[in-house]
């Protein structure tokens, strides 16, 4: 028999507003444009631009204060939604164009590689089926310039899609074609294959070219792992051929399709923060060029001013309207809180990264830079962690050394003999800087760098080492080695 029992329980949730905030802090400035324009086409409350229409209708800012406006029968505080508040308050640098025309900045115009390759493509004298391969074949190539799909798939392919009944001969008939057009090295099926076929359009007469195509057709494995020893004693050749041969290999292309057709991925880098440094002493503002002038609609609320003045008992229909528009009112009141909250947010955080890393910023020395973690600024600011990580996130600021993202500035710290603590970052510069300066033909090991770093009073483990090279992208010590 089931029994009726009652439970109470406490939970915490996120009202709407909190849940648009966390949204909001945690996009970069590039992203906030696109998100406002979203917001200003699904609510027709939200409006951008200055006021100035009611400007010249009003003496001051604000709209005529309307006390009467409230609706008894559903406790509607409209006078709350109708008035102008400064929603500008989240403007700082890179307000407005200050009385400039704004132009149109010209973009220049170039055929991608599928373009190029196409048009290259046109020129072949070929049968109709052979068409269809080659169009097959070009749609395979990816963005490198590389066809990773085997030559049985797009045999299948062609004969399930395009209705087209060949064999692999043909299918690689044609794609030796394709693999004669610029830029050199397109359409090859591995690295080994793309290097080949770009020595291949080389000088043949030349000796060095020659033996260049033979060590990557038959020692290709030891090539990559940096053996060159075993190179030369089964080529049987010098220090310095070998050397020439290495020079002509490392000027080819490894990905010929990046030299065409990028220019509309090109990611550009907008500072979220603006540092200046004025006669010693630091300034930052905050970077809202993409946050445009948001207004509450006064269209709307002139419905709740019509509606207030309507005969209610005749017009009940109007109920359903109004509170449609109150519900518009609301999320439109939000969305800007939200915005302002979202900046001076951003601010306070961004004011404690710069007065934790006051010596950095102020030169520049990457060896000022204090160990800094996320709750030590959530300290300072009296916020949650998750909160300084949402700001970290994606954010840069500028400075007159260049731009950074906040990331940069949070490292582990070191322990020195001295007991003091040290950045990571400071680390990670000494080792990259020990690497540069080793001998190339023998490369520093990282039990090697383990003790020079030791010997220089850097407490850190060998472990640690072979971290921080990985993290700043350097190889192991053998593929490091250089004739």
């Amino acid at each position: 028999m089931q029994k009726l029992s009652l439970s109470q329980s406490l939970q915490q949730k996120l009202s709407p507003q909190q849940i648009q905030f966390i949204k909001l802090l945690q996009i970069p400035t590039i992203e906030l444009d696109t998100r406002i324009e979203e917001e200003l086409e699904i609510n027709p409350a939200l409006e951008e631009g200055m006021d100035e229409d009611y400007d010249q209708k009003d003496d001051d800012d604000s709209f005529d204060d309307t006390d009467d406006f409230k609706d008894r029968d559903n406790d509607l505080d409209i006078d709350s939604y109708i008035q102008d508040e400064d929603y500008a308050g989240y403007k700082m640098q890179g307000d407005g164009n200050q009385g400039e025309e704004e132009r149109d900045m010209p973009l220049a115009t170039s055929s991608s590689l599928t373009d190029s390759l196409l048009q290259q493509f046109g020129y072949l004298n070929l049968t109709e089926d052979q068409r269809v391969v080659g169009m097959q074949l070009i749609g395979s190539i990816e963005s490198d310039g590389y066809i990773r799909r085997s030559i049985q798939a797009i045999v299948n392919d062609l004969a399930f899609s395009q209705n087209v009944f060949t064999d692999s001969e043909e299918v690689e008939d044609v794609l030796h074609k394709i693999q004669s057009f610029d830029p050199a090295g397109i359409g090859a099926r591995s690295l080994p294959e793309c290097l080949l076929l770009q020595l291949r359009r080389k000088d043949q007469s030349d000796p060095y070219t020659i033996l260049a195509i033979r060590i990557i057709d038959e020692f290709f494995d030891e090539f990559s792992k940096k053996h060159y020893d075993k190179i030369q004693r089964r080529l049987n050749i010098s220090d310095e051929s070998l050397k020439r041969v290495i020079d002509i290999i490392i000027r080819l292309n490894p990905k010929p399709g990046s030299m065409e057709g990028e220019s509309g991925n090109i990611q550009y880098l907008i500072p979220d923060f603006l540092l200046s440094n004025s006669n010693g002493k630091l300034e930052l503002t905050l970077n809202s060029k993409n946050a445009p002038e948001l207004r509450i609609s006064r269209s709307f609320a002139d419905m709740l001013d019509t509606y207030d003045k309507s005969n209610k008992k005749q017009n009940k229909n109007l109920k359903e309207t109004v509170s449609f528009v109150k519900q518009k009112l609301d999320a439109a009141k939000w969305f800007i809180d939200a915005i302002k909250q979202r900046q001076q947010t951003l601010l306070r955080t961004m004011n404690a990264i710069v007065r934790y890393q006051y010596d950095f910023f102020l030169t520049g020395d990457e060896s000022r830079l204090r160990p800094m973690i996320l709750k030590d600024i959530a300290t300072l600011i009296d916020m949650d962690v998750s909160t300084v990580s949402r700001v970290a996130n994606s954010k840069a600021v500028q400075t007159e050394f260049g731009i950074y993202p906040l990331k940069y500035f949070f490292s582990e710290g070191i322990s020195t003999d001295t007991g003091e603590d040290v950045s990571s970052r400071e680390v990670k510069n000494i080792l990259k800087d020990l690497i540069d300066a080793e001998p190339k033909l023998h490369p520093l090991s990282d039990d090697k760098l383990e003790k020079i770093l030791n010997d220089r009073g850097y407490n850190i483990a060998r472990r640690t080492v072979a971290k921080y090279r990985e993290q700043l992208n350097i190889p192991v010590a053998r593929l490091r080695k250089q004739l």
